[in-house]
């Protein structure tokens, strides 16, 4: 369904700036008539009221407060869409961008996680420097950026743990097709790529400093032109199938994690990899639901990994609002038992038994669980307990 309305969408826009052209037009010209008669903007608004058709993507809640998330969720992707297609999309003059953090959510967005990303181009090479602050891992990716198709999304990545970093903590990448010659840092990319994302994770934002970073295209000009009617319009067709594309495409995830709803299965890695999951990275997602008196009690046993986390996420799969709630617990959060193993326990109320992960006044949504770095993927036991059950379990 989703690729099917994007492909369709995509042929009409092709069909239409074709059909201009054979008028003896440039492209320019197709551009600067686009923008003067406001069809770039129509057609903007028009994908954009499409993409209300993943409210009611089969199997979605119809509910009056999931479906309101769901519409604060597309106003979300709208503004993160705008910034990022429109504000941040000069690949010849890239900048870091925070398109991912509190009020805007996608995919699983980890709460320890600080996201940033820029745009880039892969004709071009880019000079990523900063300084590595204390941030318990951080890591550098180029991607395609393209929720609209199957495939895998990174096309480069490095981790600061296998980079050149000088004893004040400043460091230099080159981003690149070609790997440069003497360049002890070097971030891959393909002809395809679109962007570079940053990952910062935080076991405890109150003791770690964050990584600074900057990033400029190697050669070229020092500031850019003027702004042309070709970029706004490839700005709005580009935002627009932003939040089509990714809305559907993660819909279509909810409605599949139905099937082994209250349980927590390793997710296939290569869809992970076409959302542009870290490849490093082992993920366990599911759907959960619970009555008022119902917990969901998770145990496992975390294998030697780098870094471990679970977060609890709406049926959209945006993160719960960690700033006022605790919906995540990581390796180092987390109370251990004492043969190593972890419980943890989601309910609507604090049952006083530790490892606490509150529904914040959800019925129902998604979950997801990630080791990094692990040879290892042990199951998750899954258990639905009443307020007997959880009132019989040892402290």
């Amino acid at each position: 369904m989703k690729r099917a309305f994007l492909f369709l969408l995509g042929l009409f826009r092709r069909f239409n700036l074709w059909k201009l052209q054979l008028d003896g037009k440039t492209m320019a010209d197709v551009h600067d008539e686009r923008i003067v008669t406001g069809k770039a903007w129509a057609e903007y608004c028009d994908t954009i009221k499409a993409a209300g058709t993943a409210m009611l993507f089969p199997g979605s809640p119809k509910d009056a407060f999931t479906q309101a998330e769901g519409y604060r969720y597309l106003s979300r992707l709208v503004r993160g869409g705008l910034e990022a297609f429109i504000e941040y999309a000069d690949p010849l003059f890239p900048r870091f961008q925070r398109m991912v953090h509190e009020t805007v959510k996608l995919g699983a967005d980890n709460p320890d996680n600080f996201y940033v990303s820029a745009r880039i181009s892969g004709a071009h090479r880019y000079r990523i420097w900063g300084k590595r602050g204390s941030a318990f891992y951080l890591g550098f990716a180029s991607q395609l950026a393209d929720y609209t198709k199957d495939e895998p999304q990174v096309s480069g990545s490095l981790e600061a743990s296998d980079m050149t970093v000088a004893p004040d903590g400043s460091f230099e990448i080159v981003v690149s097709v070609d790997k440069p010659a003497g360049s002890a840092n070097w971030l891959p990319m393909s002809v395809h790529s679109r962007i570079v994302l940053v990952r910062q994770t935080f076991l405890d934002r109150n003791t770690e400093k964050p990584a600074e970073y900057f990033i400029e295209r190697i050669g070229g000009e020092t500031a850019p032109g003027p702004l042309t009617a070709q970029a706004v319009d490839e700005g709005l067709t580009n935002a627009g199938l932003f939040v089509t594309g990714s809305s559907l495409f993660f819909a279509k995830w909810s409605r599949d994690w139905k099937k082994h709803a209250n349980m927590l299965p390793q997710h296939p890695p290569e869809i992970s990899a076409a959302a542009g999951g870290d490849p490093n990275i082992a993920y366990y997602h599911s759907y959960w639901e619970l009555g008022d008196d119902e917990c969901l009690e998770l145990t496992f046993t975390p294998p030697a990994c780098q870094y471990w986390n679970f977060q609890l996420n709406n049926y959209w799969i945006e993160s719960l609002d960690y700033r006022y709630f605790q919906v995540t617990l990581n390796k180092h959060t987390a109370e251990y038992r004492p043969d190593g193993s972890v419980r943890l326990l989601i309910a609507h109320r604090d049952p006083g038994l530790g490892n606490w992960i509150d529904t914040a006044y959800h019925r129902c949504g998604t979950m997801s669980l990630r080791w990094l770095r692990s040879t290892e993927f042990p199951p998750v036991k899954v258990r639905t307990l009443g307020s007997s059950g959880l009132a019989g379990l040892p402290r």
